[in-house]
């Protein structure tokens, strides 16, 4: 990914997060719960509610209303006043409804309202004439009923609500592109390195990589420190793609997997008859690197017999293959990684303190994947479809209760835990279906500690995946609620969901 790519996605990001903020949905429904309050004394009525039209067009949604608080009220377009109203595009007057039946009744069994006149004018989109909902008044205060003059009134204030509405359905749809673009965002900002992803979406990780993409622009050695998993091989192809010797050769060497008797070969390569069994010349990895980057993956179990001979390398640039005195001379970068802490190895008298410092002239520190929960819903979604596509199999994606245990999982293996445990449940998931914390491994639900006050029917010893799955989930949304004051929309957005998943959710957990 060049720079100008790199800076256009990151202005375009920022651009979406603006756009996030100023398009708060609670601006819109302050100024519909403002025509509610209005509305009845100017017709002399005891309730006031706006509906929209639904997506599929089958049905109506109160988006505010008189005495129904933050719940909705959902009217079908058939049996319902207001559903005559839009579906015939007209005013509808009914004045004497005490005895009719009607979606009226049931809506009264639900607020304990008794309605006795309705008049519900449709609102016409203010771009195309479409009609997108309704207001409608309930029960004149007068014994006539409403009249023609009252619909007529009615009719020029719904002129002016369409603009209200217009307003919050281009909201909704610039909020809902923003978020697939944001989606759409974090794939593409991903370094694909060998068919794996290198997210980038929490701050954490983005300022490594902000930080990766600085480096590699200039020919010093780098040192990735992180736990084993964190993808320190990733974030080093990332610095070599970055830089002037993309063209060339990328080497990954694992210390830890070398014997020490064999070190001195593997690097420097040898001569034929140099040993028993060298019956060919072999060139060693720093020629196979030269001109290009040579990774050093656990750079810390380097044998200390070895240490002095990176060294000349690293001040010369230089070394003869074994059984030759023929100087080679390599022109490389070293990136070196490591999950235990050099400057404590320098201190144990494990690791030369001299290679150290010449070694480490940047140190990049990966952060574990506990630390950058954000990245673990983009991380699912990733492996998930690389790995559906090459086990061959069509699923349904991740259950929310399944994502609320990843985001609680402390990862002790990181992302590469992460893609197994994936892995683990595609392969075990049924075609079409969604993947369930059911399918995950027993190293997983152990790993995950829920307290067991968390809810009533978290019994002691209970070991049942949906009642430990429903205390998380519990746990999650009452701590969401209350880090937002309350707020149902900065909650859903914390969980991750919509708000109208969150009312579900309140409502079947009694919160």
């Amino acid at each position: 990914m060049t720079d100008h790519i790199s800076q256009t996605l990151s202005a375009l990001q920022a651009n979406l997060d603006r756009v996030n903020r100023t398009w708060g949905v609670d601006k819109h429904e302050h100024f519909l719960q403002f025509f509610v309050r209005i509305v009845p004394p100017l017709l002399k009525a005891e309730r006031c509610a706006v509906f929209i039209l639904d997506s599929d067009g089958k049905g109506v949604l109160s988006k505010a209303g008189t005495g129904i608080g933050e719940s909705e009220i959902e009217a079908p377009l058939e049996g319902s006043i207001v559903g005559r109203a839009i579906s015939e595009r007209r005013c509808v007057i009914e004045n004497n409804l005490v005895k009719s039946l009607g979606f009226h009744r049931v809506a009264d069994e639900r607020t304990g309202f008794v309605t006795r006149s309705v008049l519900c004018v449709p609102i016409r989109r203010a771009t195309d004439s479409r009609v997108n909902g309704a207001i409608e008044v309930l029960n004149k205060e007068t014994d006539g009923g409403f009249d023609e003059d009252d619909a007529n009134l009615l009719q020029e204030i719904a002129s002016f609500l369409s603009m209200a509405l217009d307003n919050i359905l281009i909201n909704g749809e610039i909020l809902s592109l923003s978020h697939k673009l944001d989606q759409e965002l974090a794939r593409v900002r991903l370094a694909e390195i060998s068919g794996e992803p290198l997210i980038t979406r929490s701050e954490a990780m983005a300022r490594v990589v902000a930080e990766a993409r600085l480096v590699s622009e200039t020919p010093v050695n780098v040192v990735i420190q992180g736990e084993n998993g964190t993808g320190k091989e990733l974030l080093a192809r990332l610095i070599h793609d970055g830089s002037g010797r993309r063209e060339q050769p990328f080497v990954a060497v694992n210390c830890a997997a070398i014997p020490e008797n064999l070190m001195e070969s593997e690097f420097f390569g040898y001569e034929k008859g140099a040993f028993t069994g060298a019956t060919s010349n072999r060139r060693g990895r720093l020629l196979e690197a030269s001109g290009g980057t040579l990774f050093l993956d656990e750079i810390a179990d380097l044998p200390l017999s070895m240490q002095p001979k990176f060294l000349r390398v690293l001040q010369e640039g230089e070394g003869s293959p074994l059984g030759s005195n023929r100087i080679e001379r390599y022109d490389l970068r070293i990136i070196c990684a490591s999950n235990k802490e050099l400057r404590q190895a320098v201190d144990e008298g494990k690791f030369r303190e001299d290679l150290y410092y010449r070694l480490f002239t940047v140190e990049l520190r990966l952060p574990p994947l506990r630390e950058r929960r954000e990245d673990i819903a983009p991380l699912c979604q990733t492996f998930l479809s690389e790995v559906c596509e090459r086990f061959g199999k069509q699923l349904a994606g991740f259950s929310n209760e399944l994502l609320s245990l990843f985001e609680a999982c402390p990862w002790p293996g990181n992302v590469r835990q992460l893609q197994h445990e994936i892995e683990r449940l595609v392969a075990l998931t049924p075609m079409e279906q969604v993947l369930r914390p059911e399918n995950c491994s027993p190293e997983l639900l152990a790993s995950v500690s829920i307290p067991r006050q968390m809810g009533a029917e978290f019994l002691d010893g209970e070991l049942a995946i949906p009642i430990r799955v429903e205390a998380l989930e519990r746990e999650l949304i009452e701590r969401a609620m209350v880090d937002t004051g309350g707020n149902k929309m900065q909650a859903s957005a914390l969980l991750g969901i919509t708000r109208q998943g969150l009312y579900k959710k309140l409502r079947r957990y009694n919160l």
